[in-house]
């Protein structure tokens, strides 16, 4: 009789997808939290569309659609790929629940993937809604939309390494704590709804380096007429820079238990 032959180990990228495909299942079955994530972005697209609550130097509707789409679009990036997900992984560490994946094949970079894929599912649905919302206020899309989709991918991969290397090191009450207010703080004065071009230097610059400006910008930027892609180029960059960081804390410093 022939020998069986020794099973091969699964790939890098096989265990990343299948654990992926776990992440993707169990944030649906979360719908309350995919609904908080969606529901402040839209409330916020639509009161500031139709009222002058914000001053976004836009005379017209379109035009403030033209400034509030992108921005509102990033928050819908931060808040899932962010604020939901360092939440949600603190609190699976302080309950154990990834404890068993210390001891699979799967790397602290493979989670931080798989997490970060699961959440790109997410984010389709939700930038789904926010486009039809945005179109039934008046919003046209201009620019290349295709252009978008790289900054899209590197805005989720930057938040979630960053959720990550928060909910890694922090107990969970301090990450929920921590979480919410970076998100505050960002939605108020990281170049999300108002954009760098409008805050004076040395402000302006100083907060067009944050994640959530370099994101918001690009967006404006690839969202469009006739689109500065020297801009988007350095968007991007700033996006892998703080990816690389929130990777490089994940890799060193994660913990699977509190």
């Amino acid at each position: 009789m022939n020998a069986p032959a020794p099973s091969r180990a699964a790939s890098a990228g096989r265990i990343v997808g299948s654990q992926a495909a776990l992440e993707w299942r169990l944030m649906m079955a979360n719908g309350e939290q995919i609904l908080l994530t969606l529901i402040i972005p839209v409330v916020l697209l639509v009161g500031l569309t139709l009222t002058n609550f914000v001053t976004l130097g836009a005379e017209t509707r379109q035009d403030r659609l033209t400034v509030l789409v992108p921005g509102v679009v990033a928050l819908a990036v931060m808040s899932s790929a962010f604020t939901a997900l360092a939440i949600a992984t603190g609190f699976d560490r302080r309950s154990e629940a990834i404890k068993f994946l210390g001891t699979t094949p799967l790397s602290r970079t493979g989670l931080l993937l798989a997490k970060a894929l699961a959440v790109l599912g997410i984010q389709a649905v939700q930038i789904t809604v926010i486009a039809a919302v945005a179109v039934l206020l008046g919003w046209r899309p201009g620019g290349t939309t295709a252009a978008a989709l790289p900054l899209l991918v590197l805005g989720t991969l930057a938040f979630a390494a960053l959720a990550m290397a928060l909910a890694g090191v922090l107990r969970a009450e301090a990450t929920l704590a921590a979480a919410n207010a970076v998100y505050v703080l960002l939605l108020l004065a990281g170049g999300v709804i108002i954009p760098t071009s409008s805050i004076p230097d040395p402000w302006g610059s100083v907060i067009g380096m944050l994640p959530s400006a370099a994101l918001a910008d690009g967006l404006r930027e690839t969202m469009s007429v006739g689109p500065d892609y020297g801009a988007v180029a350095l968007s991007c960059l700033i996006l892998v820079v703080w990816a690389g960081i929130g990777a490089a804390v994940v890799q060193r410093w994660f913990r699977w238990t509190s």
